[in-house]
């Protein structure tokens, strides 16, 4: 015997109300089957990606690999640009080793569509930016030094900082779900 196609479809309907899949659940979210409504959705942009967050992760990762491999080829270099001093290679270098690490993060950044990855990615940002400054600071400030080219990297590590927190908390934010609402009339 042949069945309907209509009466397939009901059937499927009526075995995935059972289940209960396919409906929305509390969070407004539609689960496509049980596993995923187990397991829980990985959370995507959809449409509602910042402007311009793909671009400044690029732009992020992108400096971020330069100034490391500036400090791990030429460390003199870079030292003496920012505080007019000389000091130790090892140092330097080590510090564009981590700048490395932090820039394979944020290429990483770039290439997901995960929103909790993305809000990771801008948290590491912000963290290194912060303790950059903090450490920057405390430098200039013991060593009773303040060039043109140290304020200006104070100066930028701030706008950085402000900027990559604006992203964080954007993608953080809950998106309001509009409800329909009957009122009846007295």
């Amino acid at each position: 015997m042949k069945k309907h196609s209509q009466t397939d479809l009901v059937s499927r309907l009526k075995t995935r109300k059972i289940l209960g899949v396919g409906g929305e659940d509390d969070d407004g979210e539609i689960h496509r089957s049980k596993i995923s409504q187990m397991l829980g959705n990985q959370m995507r942009f959809g449409v509602r990606e910042p402007i311009g967050l793909r671009i400044w992760i690029l732009m992020s990762a992108v400096l971020f690999t330069t100034i490391a491999l500036i400090a791990l080829v030429f460390p003199s270099q870079l030292y003496e640009f920012v505080f007019e001093l000389r000091t130790t290679r090892i140092s330097i270098r080590l510090y564009g080793g981590a700048l490395l690490s932090v820039s394979l993060i944020m290429w990483k950044g770039l290439y997901t569509a995960e929103k909790a990855i993305i809000q990771w990615t801008l948290l590491t940002e912000a963290c290194l930016l912060s303790v950059q400054f903090l450490v920057t600071s405390i430098t200039l400030v013991e060593l009773g030094l303040m060039s043109n080219s140290a304020i200006l990297l104070l100066l930028s590590e701030v706008l950085f900082l402000i900027i990559t927190l604006l992203y964080y908390y954007h993608l953080g934010r809950r998106t309001k779900k509009t409800q329909n609402h009957t009122h009846s009339s007295d």
